[in-house]
């Protein structure tokens, strides 16, 4: 198995929490100018996503329902 594929069987072994801060450590160790670029995007993308939910156009999930169908999906993977 080659290294790539080692490292992200251990990361997707990671809680999606664990999951989450790994990827936002690996997106930061690119530090580069395109990295304000994504998290500039991401921040519009919120504030949209805010606004809509709050217009009554998206619906909020649970966490709980959530994380439950990816742990299905993660499950149904193996």
């Amino acid at each position: 198995m080659c290294k790539q594929n080692k490292v992200l069987e251990g990361a997707l072994a990671l809680l999606p929490s664990e999951r989450a801060v790994l990827a936002g450590a690996i997106l930061a160790s690119f530090d580069s100018p395109s990295c304000q670029d994504v998290d500039a995007f991401w921040a519009r993308e919120a504030e949209e996503r805010i606004d809509a939910y709050e217009r009554g156009e998206m619906r909020s999930i649970p966490a709980r329902e959530v994380f439950d169908r990816i742990g299905k999906k993660r499950n149904h993977r193996r």
